[in-house]
């Protein structure tokens, strides 16, 4: 069994590597470090320049104009990444991202109203709803291995996690020195530096017929209809929006829990924030062991599991030193859902709707997180902060239960397509060794001299 699992650590870790020795892959990995860390920064020079001129009201109106347009707008522009190819498409979001955001340090720089910084925060975070389901669509075709594909996500969501980090620290340190006009010329620079990169991407096939319809409104309405027809998808997506709507209710109650009932003050807040990042770059490491796994269903409900248990934990037992723990291990499994949950659609929906299927899930997302927001407080009224701790952890562990047969089912029917193209890429190691073998033999044969 320990020979087992180091073998597949070995081929994880191999899958790893091959990752960032892909120039495609690196490029599409390194674009997104630069998208990421941009929009974090942005959103805290954001928040911090809508308080200034507002306070809280203008703080909930500046979120308000980010999330409900994106949401609403994500299936529509998802089309772009199925009907073209789909680095072109990240992208003309890029330079879009980055003109708008140069626009709103000129206006903030030059003391222009409020309403023109928030309508194009508005604008940037449609254009953002094209950028992240075409990336998405994009890393199954430049990837060579299924276990190369899972070892991007795994990329991906370490990026997602370090972003978390490097993006507020950024905007912090510009903010303290300067002010929120050059963090938005800075974050201009980040979508630029994306837009860079995926420019260089070679390896793209074309996008062909793909994602042709008779109108806009069928396009949209096509990534719908694949989730609602395919019963993995529609697992898969459902249980990822309940844990979005978790993580947007956690988004409030982290903030009640560490100023009234773990009492630390106002740095508690992004204290108990820090340890669920800490615990996702962990997760990064334990979500490495998925790149030579075929269960992947199962661990995504594992994921789900340590989401949901160590909330209620922290209602049952309000203390600041387990609170911490169990938040980074909060942190592992949301890496492992990510992981999980973006490995399984990639495999699931067919490419011609990929990139609309994570429009989908983009919009399905962004409104679960703004649900969660709102019951956040209800529950709170209801049961308490204790209470709404323990109600909100125990969504998820009780779905993942009564779900664990489907996902385990999910597993079984994969098996044999996945140990069909391991069989399939022995063969063709085989015949390339064959291959090269021969060449060697006709040079061989080229380079010595004629008797006559």
């Amino acid at each position: 069994m320990m020979g087992g699992t180091r073998e597949r650590l070995t081929e994880s870790t191999a899958a790893f590597r091959a990752v960032f020795r892909n120039p495609d892959l690196r490029r599409i990995e390194l674009a997104l470090a630069g998208s990421v860390t941009g929009e974090w920064a942005y959103a805290i020079a954001l928040a911090v320049y809508a308080f200034e001129r507002g306070g809280a009201a203008a703080v909930g109106l500046v979120g308000l104009i980010r999330f409900l347009p994106a949401a609403l707008s994500a299936p529509f522009t998802a089309v772009l990444g199925d009907r073209f190819r789909r680095g072109p498409v990240m992208v003309g979001a890029d330079v879009l991202r980055a003109v708008a955001m140069a626009a709103a340090a000129a206006a903030a720089l030059g003391g222009a109203p409020a309403g023109v910084i928030y309508a194009l925060a508005g604008f940037v975070s449609v254009v953002s709803t094209a950028f992240r389901p075409a990336q998405a669509a994009l890393l199954p075709s430049l990837a060579r291995t299924p276990e190369e594909l899972t070892a991007a996500n795994v990329a991906s969501t370490t990026i997602e996690s370090v972003g978390s980090f490097a993006g507020p620290a950024l905007g912090g340190l510009l903010l303290a020195a300067t002010n929120a006009g050059v963090v938005f010329a800075a974050t201009a620079a980040t979508f630029a530096w994306s837009a860079f990169l995926v420019l260089a991407v070679a390896s793209e096939p074309p996008a062909g017929d793909r994602g042709r319809g008779p109108g806009l409104r069928a396009e949209a309405l096509a990534g719908f209809r694949t989730i609602a027809v395919e019963a993995r998808l529609r697992l898969v997506v459902a249980l990822y929006g309940a844990q979005t709507l978790v993580a947007g209710a956690l988004n409030v109650l982290i903030v009640v829990a560490a100023l009234d009932l773990l009492d630390l003050g106002q740095s508690g807040p992004g204290f108990l924030n820090s340890a669920v990042g800490v615990g996702g770059l962990a997760g990064a490491v334990v979500a490495l062991a998925l790149v030579g796994r075929r269960r992947l269903a199962t661990d995504f409900g594992i994921g789900l599991l340590l989401w949901g248990v160590p909330i209620a934990l922290i209602g049952v037992w309000p203390h600041e030193a387990p609170a911490l723990v169990l938040l980074a291990v909060l942190g592992v499994g949301n890496t492992l859902v990510d992981v999980a949950a973006l490995t399984l659609l990639q495999r699931a929906a067919p490419d011609e709707v990929l990139a609309r299927v994570f429009g989908v899930l983009e919009s399905l997302l962004v409104a679960a997180l703004g649900l969660g927001a709102i019951l956040a407080p209800l529950l709170v009224s209801l049961f308490g902060i204790r209470g709404a701790l323990l109600a909100t952890g125990a969504l998820l562990p009780v779905l993942t239960v009564f779900a664990w047969p489907r996902l385990a089912r999910i597993d079984s029917e994969v098996t044999m397509p996945e140990r069909e193209l391991a069989l399939l890429r022995r063969l063709l190691h085989q015949v390339d060794l064959v291959f090269e073998r021969e060449l060697r033999r006709v040079d061989s044969d080229h380079d010595q001299p004629v008797v006559s």
